[in-house]
């Protein structure tokens, strides 16, 4: 018979159990109904663990010229990274991390513009996953990561950044935006700087729950702020006109010396300004700096005889001047200064238009002591000189007029002891266009909200008030045409007159003023300076030049002949004063019309008829029906046909190529500003949706003209 075993339990173990198992569903009863344990807030920490946040980014405006052309824009950008680490690598036969880093760094350097040797040392860095290749290998293009991508181990990260297309064009003005470590686009300079927040907008979140691997846990709830994308920018920047005035510039730049140089076209009867070039320049996607300053608004200097136009102004208004009454010229002395015509002893007794031809400081001198240095002073404020215009543009300095004794008078009537910005003279000659009225000049012409197109700012033509009547501004336009074209071998300005428009104006030649006193006496130390407007009857156009320290100076008339005879031509403003007229046509409808009749109908229209398609009928046309085009002016024509082949686009603009891409529905990539530089599409099929790379050149190089 078998023993039954007993196992006796100690009745103080059954106690300590059941003591404990009290604790536990204590514990975890005050755990699940109690809101904080041991201070911490339990549902926070939980819903903590699982939650992500992620930034939505908003898009930085773009900026555009008059015509919709983006001159600033976002782009894709990305960060070169090799990866390291032989753990990625699953098949040897297709490595993902760096073998070879001998080839890689060869194969890169180029491309990146860095060294064999820094590149290895990156790739030779111990205990890394992964390493970025920088500096060359940050904020590369699309382009340039489709070249590297197909080598083993390398990898990228995609960013943002602001891209200029037309790179060294408008750059000054327009500025540039760098991209922060944060990835935060920040203007830095010019439009950029000053439009800053508009440009900018306001990044957006959402907040949702997520797994262990980071992926929102389906139907839970997430917390969306949209992001609110930054304003688009319009200038008043024509294109066309704007690459005249680089053209201009480059014209200058070909002198061995140049300190600085300005280039402006205003309209001058609504204070636009449609072109403004400088030098030195820079492109701001290299940021190739050697100046923070716009020279158009942050450059201060004494203007020379372009003041002449103004002090003379002053005292024909007050009545002190009769232009038959005639003086000594060459030297007058005032007080103990001895003040002496540019040439030293000037052209014999002449009368004081005749002094206004040849730039005379001693005719200058006596009307401006007999008009008195405070009512010249208040004449040239209500010019707008000694301070700011309040143009939309970063870093505008004010100028300075502080002139008093008798000398001081006499020197600032003929531009020398005070200081303007080249804005302000563009500013004070808009007083000759407009009879007497001053414009303020404006480069932003509104903003706008993309999303909503909401008119955030606009601008428009805005008159500061009336310096002069109308008799004075039609005697100092008469002035200013004998400066450019009469014969009478004293008129200074003979070398900007041109053989499509007349042109009035006033030169400007001013000693520049040393650091320790006094001015400058080297054979180039000079501000040359021109302001010209045209036509004569009624000015449409202000053209302003000012070159720093040129060591050949007939480059300056040369430059600005050329500048005024390409803006003419191009806005078609026909010259009366010449009974010339440039012959023009009006555009009709040509839709569904034949092609063969339309374009004999078009013979000896002088028009530069593109036919897009082989069909025999016409769908599309740009111009529109009503506008007047110019000889030489292009005409498109779509077809209906099925076949569509490239034409020669060798020598088109901008604009031209933006019309020709938006009928054939394919893409030009252009960089560069001018016109189409060797281009070899002529016959080649078109593919809808295609991108083509076209480079732009100035005419001076594309020959075309």
């Amino acid at each position: 018979m078998r023993k039954t075993r007993t196992v006796k339990i100690s009745k103080i173990f059954i106690l300590v159990v059941v003591f404990l198992f009290v604790l536990i569903v204590a514990k975890l009863s005050y755990v699940v109904l109690s809101k904080k344990v041991d201070g911490i807030d339990l549902e926070a920490f939980a819903l903590a663990r699982n939650e992500k946040k992620e930034t939505i980014v908003a898009e930085r405006g773009t900026i555009y010229d008059k015509d919709g052309n983006a001159l600033a824009i976002n782009v894709n950008s990305y960060t070169v990274i090799a990866i390291l680490s032989p753990s990625m690598t699953k098949d040897p036969a297709h490595p993902h991390h760096v073998v070879d880093k001998q080839m890689t760094a060869e194969a890169l350097s180029p491309l990146l513009n860095m060294s064999v040797d820094y590149i290895l040392g990156l790739l030779n860095l111990e205990d890394r996953f992964q390493v970025e290749l920088g500096p060359g290998g940050k904020g590369i293009s699309e382009l340039l990561k489709e070249q590297i991508e197909a080598l083993p181990g390398i990898d990228f990260i995609k960013g943002v950044k602001r891209y200029y297309p037309n790179r060294d064009f408008f750059s000054y003005t327009l500025g540039y935006a760098k991209t922060t470590e944060e990835g935060d686009i920040i203007g830095e300079m010019g439009l950029e700087l000053e439009f800053n927040d508009e440009l900018t907008g306001k990044n957006g979140s959402r907040v949702y729950e997520s797994d262990i691997y980071g992926y929102k846990i389906a139907n839970t709830n997430e917390n969306v702020i949209p992001a609110v994308n930054g304003k688009d920018v319009y200038l008043t920047i024509d294109t066309n006109i704007q690459m005249f005035a680089e053209q201009a510039i480059t014209k200058l730049e070909s002198a061995e010396n140049l300190d600085w140089a300005t280039v402006s076209v205003v309209n001058a009867k609504t204070g636009e300004i449609l072109g403004v070039a400088s030098s030195p320049s820079f492109d701001p996607n290299l940021k190739n700096i050697t100046s923070y300053y716009d020279p158009f608004v942050s450059y201060t200097y004494e203007p020379g005889s372009t003041m002449k136009t103004f002090s003379f102004m002053a005292s024909i208004e007050n009545g002190l001047y009769d232009p038959n009454e005639t003086y000594m010229s060459g030297t007058i002395k005032v007080d103990d200064a001895l003040i002496k015509d540019w040439n030293n002893y000037g052209w014999g007794r002449v009368t004081f238009d005749q002094g206004y031809w040849g730039s005379s400081n001693v005719a200058a001198t006596i009307l401006s002591q007999r008009l008195g240095g405070d009512k010249l002073k208040d004449f040239y404020k209500k010019l707008g000189f000694g301070k700011k215009t309040g143009i939309n543009l970063p870093n505008e300095l004010e100028g300075t007029l502080n002139f008093k004794y008798n000398v001081e008078v006499a020197n600032a009537s003929f531009g020398q002891g005070m200081s303007v910005t080249p804005v302000q003279m563009v500013q004070a000659f808009t007083s000759v266009a407009n009879d007497g009225i001053v414009l303020k000049p404006y480069i932003v012409s509104k903003v706008v909200d993309p999303s909503t197109n909401e008119v955030i700012l606009e601008n428009k033509r805005t008159e500061l008030g009336r310096v002069a009547s109308s008799e004075t501004i039609n005697k100092i336009k008469e002035m200013m045409w004998g400066v450019v074209n009469e014969t009478d071998p004293i008129a200074s300005g003979k070398s900007y007159k041109t053989s499509i428009v007349t042109t009035i104006g006033k030169t400007g030649t001013a000693q520049i003023a040393s650091e320790t006193g006094g001015y400058m006496h080297g054979s180039i130390d000079y501000i040359r300076s021109f302001a010209g407007l045209f036509p004569y009857e009624d000015p449409q156009i202000i053209v302003y030049v000012a070159v720093r320290r040129i060591s050949k100076s007939s480059l300056v008339s040369e430059a600005t002949k050329t500048l005024i005879e390409d803006v003419s031509t191009y806005l078609g403003i026909v010259d009366s004063d010449k009974g010339e007229e440039t012959p023009t046509y009006e555009t009709s409808s040509y839709i569904n019309k034949k092609v063969e009749n339309v374009t004999s109908s078009l013979e000896g229209k002088n028009l530069n008829v593109i036919i897009i398609g082989n069909g025999d009928k016409i769908i599309e046309q740009y111009p529109k029906k009503g506008t007047t085009l110019n000889i030489n002016d292009k005409l498109f024509l779509l077809t209906n046909g099925d076949t569509f082949n490239y034409v020669n686009v060798e020598g088109w603009s901008r604009s031209d190529i933006n019309t020709y891409a938006k009928l054939l529905k394919v893409n030009f990539n252009l960089t560069g500003y001018g016109y189409v530089l060797g281009s070899a599409l002529e016959g080649r099929p078109v593919i809808v949706g295609e991108t083509i790379d076209l480079t732009l050149a100035p005419k001076y190089i594309t020959g075309t003209t």
